[in-house]
């Protein structure tokens, strides 16, 4: 059997980690230092050649210049070095688990669920976070989702419960054992969830050779005239003033033929967007159940004031308390002008919600004093006011899908000690968003093509309406944690017409840019 040298062996070691591009959640730095950390005298050995003569025949090992490394015993060609570079970035992806996301190991790492669930993020990041096109995923991003969620996927293979099982001997006796499953909620949300992962990952497959194209969006600026125009991203703005970036500036703005998509291809978006749409649905029922399992934190509750009215205000306080009770009438009062004064509503709503559950579980004197009808009567009160902030709560959260996690739901995640609940809702949150942004960008192209075609009905003599571009989506992004605050409450006046997220300021030239965009 042949040996090898240290100093090809650190060579066939180097050669290995620059065939494997790294993802982000873990840096160059770190595959790098850890692999000189396996090999100290790598350096060394290559920075002095071998001795090769005469006298140094008689010691030196022969090496064969045609056969492969050995490993194990077996000779390993390219596929066997793949492996071992697979196994590698294994290794690196559970230290960094194991550590905490803290690589120094001086203990200052997070617990192994929330490493889990930023893992999860991470990757999802990398692989779906330039999901700017309807177009399918390279190979290598799909493979390393693939791959990576795998081995993710792996440690919930130990998380398991004892179920009773009868097994038949060959004597015919029959007895009943105990045998090991996973445990119930990832037995029956983890398959649905891989199901769903695989449907969007698919349904990306079939964008090939479409009928559209993107182009770059660029800013909008205007000349001295006062026409609209649109530049590069990266020209100078010094030479004309900028009127307004365009909304989703950064994406890649769509082009479909002048006259329009055909009808199959318009028959496909729908069905895409449909199955999207129940894939959203179900990833966010997966994800709101086992948010609601995890147990409230402590420091959420030693942040809340001592009454629901100072967290809500009076206004609010007043319509929620009020005995003609209408959960539908006072969303629509409400003025909900923006997402961040939507997610600032449902923090307090929520928050008083729990401050009222506190209230109706609270026991009552020492177990000596007898209830009386007021402390019974303040009980129930706090049941009944605390369903219906519950009411209003899911009630926004329908009317607003797009909605970011609330303060409760991020504080959740961030206290969550559950490896297994950790992973059912980092993995639920992702195909989530990948299914919200994905519906996203079809209502991009299904608007644009509608507003192509009715241009080319105008052009073609048909009187039509202009096209107006009110109903471009947002794509949902993960927004920082808004502060906790005692900002007053704005409401309006039951008659006005709910505003939408996006600003209406400079509404007609908007349209216009959007228009020169579409058609020209």
């Amino acid at each position: 059997m042949e040996v090898l040298s240290s100093g090809d062996e650190s060579d066939h070691r180097n050669q290995r980690f620059d065939d494997y591009s790294l993802s982000a959640d873990v840096s160059e730095t770190e595959s790098c230092g850890a692999s000189s950390f396996d090999s100290p005298v790598a350096s060394t050995s290559r920075s002095t050649p071998p001795v090769v003569g005469p006298q140094s025949a008689s010691y030196l090992p022969v090496l064969s210049p045609t056969k492969p490394p050995v490993a194990g015993g077996n000779y390993l060609g390219k596929a066997g070095s793949e492996n071992l570079t697979e196994i590698q970035l294994m290794k690196d992806r559970f230290s960094k688990l194991l550590l905490g996301e803290d690589m120094s190991g001086r203990g200052n790492g997070v617990c192994t669920a929330l490493a889990i669930s930023n893992a999860i993020t991470h990757l999802s990041a990398t692989v779906f976070g330039d999901l700017w096109k309807l177009e399918p995923l390279s190979p290598q991003m799909k493979s390393m989702w693939r791959k990576e969620m795998e081995w993710l996927l792996s440690v919930s293979d130990s998380i398991v419960e004892l179920t009773p099982s009868f097994q038949q001997f060959p004597d015919g006796g029959t007895f009943e054992v105990m045998v090991t499953r996973p445990r119930s909620d990832l037995y029956i949300n983890l398959p649905a969830l891989k199901k769903l992962d695989a449907m969007l990952v698919t349904m990306l497959d079939g964008f090939h050779d479409s009928e559209f194209c993107y182009v770059d969006r660029g800013l909008v600026v205007s000349d001295h005239g006062g026409n609209v125009k649109r530049r590069h991203s990266n020209a100078s703005l010094s030479d004309s003033p900028l009127i307004q970036y365009e909304e989703k500036w950064w994406l890649p703005f769509p082009k479909v033929p002048t006259k329009g998509l055909s009808e199959k291809t318009v028959k496909k978006l729908h069905q895409c967007r449909e199955c999207s749409n129940q894939v959203f649905k179900a990833a966010a029922s997966i994800n709101n159940n086992v948010l609601s399992q995890m147990e409230v934190p402590k420091v959420y509750l030693e942040t809340l004031p001592k009454s629901a009215k100072a967290c809500l205000g009076e206004t609010l306080h007043h319509y929620i308390t009020t005995t003609q009770f209408s959960p539908e009438s006072l969303i629509d009062y409400l003025e909900m002008s923006s997402e961040c004064t939507t997610l600032q509503i449902a923090n307090r709503i929520e928050a008083a919600m729990h401050i009222w559950t506190e209230k109706s579980s609270k026991s009552h004197g020492n177990g000596k004093l007898l209830w009386t009808g007021n402390v019974k009567g303040d009980k129930e009160r706090s049941k009944v006011l605390s369903g219906r902030a519950n009411t209003i709560l899911k009630n926004l959260k329908l009317q607003f899908p797009g909605l970011p996690r609330t303060r409760l739901d991020l504080d959740k995640i961030q206290s969550n000690k559950d490896v297994g609940q950790a992973i059912v809702e980092s993995y639920s949150r992702v195909i989530e968003s990948l299914a919200f942004n994905l519906m996203a960008r079809i209502d991009d192209l299904l608007y644009v093509d509608d507003a192509t075609k009715k241009r080319a009905a105008m052009e073609a003599g048909v009187h039509l309406q202009r096209p107006r571009f009110h109903g471009f989506s947002s794509s949902s992004s993960m927004v920082g944690r808004p502060a906790f605050g005692n900002s007053s409450l704005t409401t309006r006046n039951p008659g006005k017409r709910r505003s939408s997220f996006s600003s209406t300021s400079n509404i007609d030239r908007l349209e216009e840019a959007l228009e020169r965009l579409t058609f020209n």
